[in-house]
């Protein structure tokens, strides 16, 4: 991955959608008011349109990188290998998942979204990581082949969801003071370490794909289930966000940023001061010199990869709207739900 420019880095601002870049090493080592600035910064990046680019964010790049030499290589394993990992029940969460699986969406119908995962299947394979020592749900590691690069996965992975979760915990806290709350509010709901750490492989697909059918996507439009998501791009592109004129924006990869949106139960949380925007993944742009005729029967669009942290309150808390954000209880737009079962029910109708 490559240095961020010394000139400074602009983010998305299109059809009244803007994702700024913001530089949270301010808040993690400033001053009370620069760390106010920026908690400032984010709540209102969050309430304008759910995502933002975070930069300084402490996750050293050679760590991310690594992680995604051993994602790379862990697709390339053969299927058989592979399908014995086989992700299993929404409620563990855990093991790969083999493309055209899962189909994202907003829709809750399981009839309608296996209609839809026939017709449009999200061109994709996935492996989901969850937290270690949870009873009868272990994670599916590759280190059971006994091969170093299982070895290396397994110890990398296991690394970088604690790092993750770390940089849950801080930008929490800035949400925190950013709604006025005291800023060790949400650590009892970042405690749990109920998060989810997915790997992503969108493989090369021809470009005939998408012009024989113009609603074919990579990854269906929808929205995210937990609190926050952290994602890690790789250079290719492809992710797009929902303007509030109903558009939709590349969110072009910057080097050595997160990409950090908020998901449904922190908009829950929020009383929908926080917007929970609808995103989705299509092919990429044209990359410098690669050829763009679709008309080229071998023409093809490269493979993406990227690395999804779902950030998720802890899977025993009760979620409703926080004080300050409603007048009386018959504002609260949402009736309280427990995280866990909210974030199972949401995962089961997409399977």
């Amino acid at each position: 991955m490559t240095s961020i420019p010394a000139e400074p880095v602009q983010g998305v601002d299109q059809d009244g959608l803007k994702m700024p870049v913001i530089d949270f090493s301010k808040f993690r080592t400033g001053y009370p008011a620069q760390r106010e600035e920026i908690a400032k910064q984010i709540y209102e990046a969050f309430k304008n349109s759910g995502f933002l680019y975070l930069k300084n964010h402490g996750i050293p790049k050679e760590q991310v990188h690594t992680v995604f030499t051993h994602s790379a290589k862990f697709f390339e394993r053969p299927s058989a290998e592979k399908d014995e990992l086989a992700w299993t029940t929404a409620r563990s969460n855990r093991g790969y998942v083999a493309s055209g699986r899962e189909k994202v969406t907003q829709s809750e119908n399981a009839e309608e979204i296996a209609k839809l995962r026939a017709s449009n299947p999200d061109l994709k394979e996935s492996m989901e990581i969850g937290k270690e020592g949870v009873e009868g749900m272990p994670n599916q590691w590759p280190d059971r082949f006994g091969d170093e690069d299982g070895l290396s996965f397994t110890k990398t992975m296991k690394q970088f969801f604690l790092t993750c979760s770390d940089l849950h915990k801080n930008v929490m806290r800035a949400i925190s003071i950013g709604m006025g709350l005291d800023e060790g509010f949400f650590d009892e709901y970042t405690a749990g370490f109920d998060n989810n750490l997915r790997l992503l492989h969108y493989p090369p697909v021809k470009k005939s794909v998408f012009k024989d059918n113009p609603t074919q996507v990579r990854a269906g439009e929808h929205s995210d289930y937990g609190s926050i998501t952290l994602l890690f791009q790789d250079n290719v592109g492809g992710l797009e966000v929902k303007s509030p004129k109903g558009t939709w924006v590349r969110a072009t990869p910057i080097p050595d940023t997160i990409v950090i949106n908020a998901g449904d139960l922190l908009s829950r949380w929020s009383n929908d001061l926080i917007q929970s925007t609808k995103h989705r993944v299509i092919q990429p742009p044209p990359r410098e010199g690669e050829m763009a005729d679709v008309e080229q029967p071998d023409s093809m669009f490269s493979a993406r990869y990227s690395v999804a942290f779902f950030c998720n309150p802890s899977f025993d808390k009760t979620i409703e709207a926080l004080p300050g954000t409603f007048e009386n209880t018959a504002a609260k737009k949402y009736p309280a739900v427990k995280s866990g079962d909210y974030i199972e029910m949401r995962l089961a109708a997409t399977y």
